[in-house]
């Protein structure tokens, strides 16, 4: 094992972090709920907003099923963490390790948020934190045409979920594990091993914009 392989998922953890927790505490300090600010034109707006729940604003199981979430989400940074180590141990291609870290520090992002937010800014307890979301691209905002079929003459938006930095990186994180997996080496028992203990795909309840 080599520290120096560590020194870049250390960096792009503690940047990843930092700039999610940036980006929050200025909404949540600067912003009231529900105001949108322009930033690039129609396409790109600051836009706050708060969810108890998953990934780009989707909700589970009230405030039991926060709870549960953010305990999953804290087991799943630990085994990946680890999963993490062995991969550096191995001298696995960085892009790789890089790609995990980053599913790491998104999901260590709106874990703050659950379990800290909520006291710090006085509004419930531990573990009921709300995640802060800011980012939105209605990057195409149309009415479908009368002839469309089952929503004919609605209003129709790409992309309609607002995120957080958070969310950005693990969603990333997995696109790119998806595109370098294959060339990284990886023992493929190590890939199992880790698909049955903590799926990748759970990465869509880590989330938060949560």
């Amino acid at each position: 094992m080599k520290a120096k392989n560590y020194f870049l998922p250390v960096v792009i953890l503690v940047v990843v972090l930092g700039i999610d927790q940036y980006f929050k505490f200025y909404i949540k300090n600067n912003f009231f709920l529900g105001e949108e600010v322009s930033v690039i034109g129609n396409w790109f707006k600051l836009h706050f907003t708060e969810n108890y729940g998953m990934a780009f604003g989707l909700e589970f199981g009230g405030k039991t099923g926060k709870v549960f979430l953010t305990l999953f989400r804290i087991i799943f940074v630990g085994a990946i963490g680890y999963y993490i180590k062995t991969l550096v141990d191995k001298d696995i291609k960085p892009v790789y390790v890089c790609s995990w870290v980053l599913i790491v520090a998104g999901a260590l992002g709106n874990i703050i948020d659950s379990v800290f937010y909520g006291v710090y800014f006085g509004y419930d307890s531990w573990f009921h934190g709300r995640v802060v979301d800011m980012l939105y691209f209605p990057i195409i905002r149309t009415t479908l045409p009368d002839s469309f079929p089952f929503w004919a003459g609605e209003e129709f938006e790409f992309f309609r979920p607002v995120f957080n930095v958070a969310d950005a990186a693990i969603s990333i994180g997995f696109m790119l594990i998806l595109i370098f997996q294959k060339h990284a080496n990886v023992p493929e028992k190590d890939v199992d091993d880790l698909q049955v203990k903590s799926p990748v795909e759970e990465r869509f309840d880590i989330g938060g914009g949560d």
